[in-house]
Parts: structure tokens; sequence; C-alpha cells
């Protein structure tokens, strides 16, 4: 038997909105079906395109509550000029326990969704 991974969900409170900020920091393009349904994805020429499945946002009517089970970890270039981008387009920092000796940083999407940025080397 084969399986793929056809689509990563996100829960949201405000799907268009945090599809925003995952667009501006993957440079991938939002679209919303017709169901009202928002998805990320690559698109035609990005790096990414064929290699990764969709991001895809539902509205959900309660906030975050509790860490997440599971989080994107990004490997930038340099981790410290793309975590000072992140935080300018709304990420913020978040401990989930780190001790500081990490060489990764973990921040926070606009509805609080953790996530890593990997050193660069």
């Amino acid at each position: 038997m084969t399986l793929t991974i056809e689509t990563i969900t996100i829960d949201a409170e405000d799907p268009e909105s945090l599809a925003a900020f995952w667009s501006d920091v993957l440079g991938w393009q939002p679209r919303v079906d017709e169901e009202g349904d928002v998805w990320l994805e690559p698109g035609r020429g990005h790096p990414d395109d064929g290699l990764v499945s969709p991001l895809l946002f539902l509205a959900i009517p309660e906030p975050k509550s509790v860490k997440n089970r599971i989080h994107f970890d990004l490997r930038p270039d340099d981790q410290q000029r793309e975590v000072v981008r992140l935080e300018r387009l709304g990420a913020t920092p978040v401990s989930v326990g780190q001790d500081g000796s990490a060489d990764w940083v973990v921040l926070a999407d606009p509805e609080g969704n953790e996530f890593c940025v990997l050193s660069d080397s």
C-alpha cells in the first residue's frame, strides 16, 4: 500500500489572515475555494512546487489552547536575519521549555501555533 500526504490542515479562528501570514513567510500563493476554505500552495516556478503538500486553513470557533502536537521546522540561509523578518511579519518568540542551548529558535504565528527556525549551519 502506498500513502502520500495530500494536505496539511491547520485550524484557525481567522483562516484568511493566518494564511496571509504564512503566504508572506513561505512565498506561497493563497486561494479561497467555493466553500470558503483557504488553501496555500507553492505555485508554479516556486522551488517547493511539486515537492510539498498544500496547506489548508479551516475555520474553527475556539482559540488555540495548548502547545502544538505537530509543528513546522524551517531552515533558512541565515537564521538571525530570518527570525527578524518573521517577527516583522507578526511571529512572536515563545518558550516551550528550551534551556538556551538549542540551536533553533521557537516562534509562534499570529494565532499562537509554534514553529522552529533551525540553525543555518
